[in-house]
């Protein structure tokens, strides 16, 4: 596994690095976000590790733009800050998940081998730019964008990976704990509570077609209904 690694904090960085290297990943580390978005054109990485309070740019604006360009290189946030909305800035940066300070060196490997499984199988799965017919909308999983008509609506990174898996098992529940320990790496209370707000945001982009429905199943998950 390739890791951009973005962390200011040199003492730090050389921990995270020595550790994951011992582990066999191969790292990049960079000491503040203005290089990003170039390594990872050169280095090509199968993740990103972002610290939030760099220097010049912090790792929300890095995260976003790493997003724009490369928008299936999942991405990790590094931070002290745990406030929600922080959290749901990281996550509308762009980020697959958010790690508090102090972490476990082997909960951070855990979670970066699980996005990097998960990102490779949505790739297998889907084909190289193959939408998805949902109703009369067109999903586009590859470029997180749903279409209707001439209308489109960009979606997060995050918001695709929910979407897409309710669509690969559409007409079909899908328990509550599969998708927060597939998309966020454990079922908390808190994950939980991102993963309400998430169901909230797809069921309003996709209210323009009464025939598309995401039921919530009590007590067990979610069903992707639609015509």
């Amino acid at each position: 596994m390739k890791v951009l690694y973005v962390e200011d904090e040199p003492f730090l960085a050389k921990i995270v690095r020595e550790s994951l290297e011992s582990r066999g990943l191969v790292v990049h580390h960079l000491p503040d976000g203005r290089g990003a978005v170039q390594a990872c054109e050169q280095f090509r990485p199968d993740i990103c590790v972002l610290d939030v309070l760099l220097p010049f740019d912090n790792g929300f604006t890095v995260g976003k733009a790493i997003r724009g360009q490369f928008p299936h290189i999942p991405i990790v946030f590094l931070t002290a800050k745990d406030q929600t909305g922080d959290v749901l800035e990281g996550f509308a940066s762009g980020g697959n998940d958010y790690v508090r300070k102090p972490f476990s060196m082997e909960e951070l490997i855990v979670r970066m081998h699980n996005l990097v499984r998960l990102s490779s199988s949505e790739k297998t799965a889907q084909g190289p730019g193959e939408p998805i017919a949902l109703g009369r909308f067109r999903f586009c999983p590859l470029r997180q964008e749903i279409h209707l008509d001439d209308q489109v609506r960009r979606l997060s990174h995050r918001e695709t990976q929910l979407l897409n898996l309710l669509c690969q098992n559409a007409n079909q529940p899908v328990l509550r704990k599969l998708i927060l320990d597939t998309l966020w790496g454990n079922d908390s209370f808190f994950n939980s509570r991102n993963l309400d707000v998430y169901i909230a945001r797809l069921r309003e982009y996709l209210r323009d077609d009464e025939q598309v429905e995401i039921i919530t199943l009590k007590g067990v998950g979610y069903r992707l209904v639609f015509g």
